[in-house]
């Protein structure tokens, strides 16, 4: 079977997570995608996220009726850093030799790789799917990998104009860019729209998941500054712990 790892802290999960997912099941005929909400994400110690059971919750909610979809508790009971490599290996180690795992990304996260941890191991793990935007290069895919995998200036200076599309074939593993990924949405769009109804925020997330972002009075500000910026408290939350400035 295919199957992809698609990781994130979906605070809260969108529409545009879902249809990054199908056009990538559609793609590469993939069987299984495991949606795995990071408990204690390390790229994140400087934001309070919801609380591990709310974003679980609301993944279950928006996978239900997908049967490819599959919500996963791989990175659940952590009170550490929840590393991607980690991640990957756990999943690896479940599966069929006959399996076949990638990493699915947005490209936004993608270009930050680099500063995560054991990025090139991470790399060499298994094949990445990365959700393109026509507003990145292949010159800017080559110059988010780790130094020993970027490609030398010459070369990043030939790609600057051609679009992030196609695949980039690396020593052990290759970068699949899916392009035409069309839902533009952002969690902080959704959080800043929490007050608003189920309606207008089912513009943004499937309804069931805007009925529960409502019922359990999620992302909603409590406390204003005078100029007008919102200090946003989110109910039922944890903190997120730094981790030594190592992301991923």
């Amino acid at each position: 079977m295919k199957l992809a790892l698609f990781g994130g802290t979906f605070d809260p999960v969108h529409l545009g997570h879902l249809a990054i997912a199908r056009a990538a099941a559609k793609a590469f005929d993939l069987g299984l995608i495991h949606f795995v909400p990071a408990a204690v994400p390390p790229h994140k110690g400087g934001r309070v996220l919801s609380d591990f059971r709310h974003r679980y919750a609301m993944l279950a909610l928006a996978t239900a009726e997908e049967q490819t979809f599959l919500p996963s508790l791989l990175e659940a009971d952590s009170d550490l850093p929840n590393y991607s490599i980690q991640t990957v290996r756990r999943l690896k180690s479940t599966l069929r030799k006959s399996d076949k795992l990638y990493f699915l990304i947005g490209i936004d996260a993608f270009m930050e790789i680099s500063t995560w941890r054991q990025p090139v191991e991470l790399l060499r793990e298994c094949d990445f799917i990365v959700a393109s935007r026509p507003d990145y290069s292949l010159a800017d895919v080559g110059e988010a990998l780790p130094e020993t995998l970027r490609p030398s200036g010459r070369v990043l200076e030939a790609l600057r104009k051609q679009s992030a599309s196609g695949t980039v074939a690396l020593p052990n593993t290759t970068i699949h860019l899916l392009s035409g990924v069309k839902e533009k949405i952002s969690s902080t769009q959704i959080r800043a729209s929490a007050s608003k109804s189920v309606q207008q925020l089912s513009r943004y997330v499937p309804r069931a998941v805007a009925g529960y972002i409502k019922k359990e009075h999620l992302y909603v500000s409590q406390d204003k500054t005078e100029s007008g910026k919102s200090a946003k408290v989110l109910s039922f939350h944890r903190s997120a712990k730094r981790s030594d400035q190592e992301q991923g």
